[in-house]
């Protein structure tokens, strides 16, 4: 596997940074194309959630049956999975957050008399909920890039449609870090760049997990990893993404979207087999 190291930080720093595209879609564009988020996050939650169960889930219940048998390594798999599920869900509970991390923002509110609204609401208090955004989205962002990190490294083909997922699912934050920072400062520069570093915890989880991983990693290590992983992946559809879509008021594209991500993901599994 470590020929796949490189590969697999490449792809985890993509997706980490892609919270400055969506800060860069606010600061580029006018308007939300509110449908084309929705069905892209639909998509994404398709593809974490069908990969998570029949691919990642299972690559993880053949590693622990091979080595604890198969009544112990099928206990051992379904704890690790909603352990990995208990993990992301203490994250998402005790980190600081002014306000939800995940709330949907729109572009449209990066216009307007950016002066009226710091008034209004109080530059300090806007600044403050940007950085807490921008700091609960990093705390989630670091077992994200384990996750990533860890798939890249076992199976290129399934790290990078991984990473095409969390990218996607990046994008809005990006625009929930921007849009309260830029009402605070009216510095277009700082929103993206707070934005776009918010996504550095992904891949600083990957070297993080690597260096504590590494001189340890084996079939074991690997199933539990890996349904830690598929666990954190679930959650984080059915938490962040099915909703975020949802939020932008596209319901039936949001669903359509993540039928698209499994038919996606199953034909590419079966591909690549």
């Amino acid at each position: 596997m470590s020929e796949n190291v490189l590969l697999a930080f490449g792809l985890t720093l993509f997706a980490g940074l892609s919270t400055g595209i969506g800060s860069a879609l606010a600061l580029i564009f006018n308007t939300t194309n509110k449908k084309f988020l929705s069905m892209a996050l639909g998509f994404s939650a398709g593809v974490m959630i069908y990969v998570s169960f029949v691919e990642i889930l299972q690559k993880a219940r053949v590693a622990l049956t091979d080595v604890y048998g198969d009544e112990p390594g099928a206990w051992l798999t379904v704890a690790s999975f909603f352990g990995g599920i208990a993990i992301i869900a203490l994250i998402d509970r005790f980190i600081p957050s002014y306000e939800n991390p995940h709330e949907a923002h729109l572009i449209e509110e990066m216009e307007g008399n950016s002066e009226a609204a710091r008034k209004k609401s109080g530059e300090k208090k806007l600044m403050r909920m940007g950085l807490f955004t921008a700091l609960a989205i990093g705390i989630h962002n670091f077992p994200e890039g384990l996750a990533t990190f860890t798939s890249a490294l076992v199976n290129p083909t399934l790290g990078v449609s991984i990473a095409i997922a969390i990218a996607i699912h990046n994008i809005p934050e990006g625009i929930s870090v921007s849009v309260p920072i830029f009402h605070a400062t009216g510095s277009r520069k700082k929103a993206f760049w707070l934005s776009f570093s918010s996504g550095l915890a992904e891949p600083i989880g990957a070297i993080v997990g690597y260096l504590v991983l590494r001189s340890v990693f084996d079939e074991s290590v690997m199933g539990f990893l890996f349904a830690s992983v598929a666990g954190i992946m679930v959650f984080v559809s059915i938490d962040e993404l099915f909703p975020t879509a949802r939020e932008y008021g596209e319901g039936h594209t949001a669903i359509y979207g993540l039928v698209a991500g499994m038919v996606v993901m199953a034909v590419s599994l079966l591909l690549f087999m």
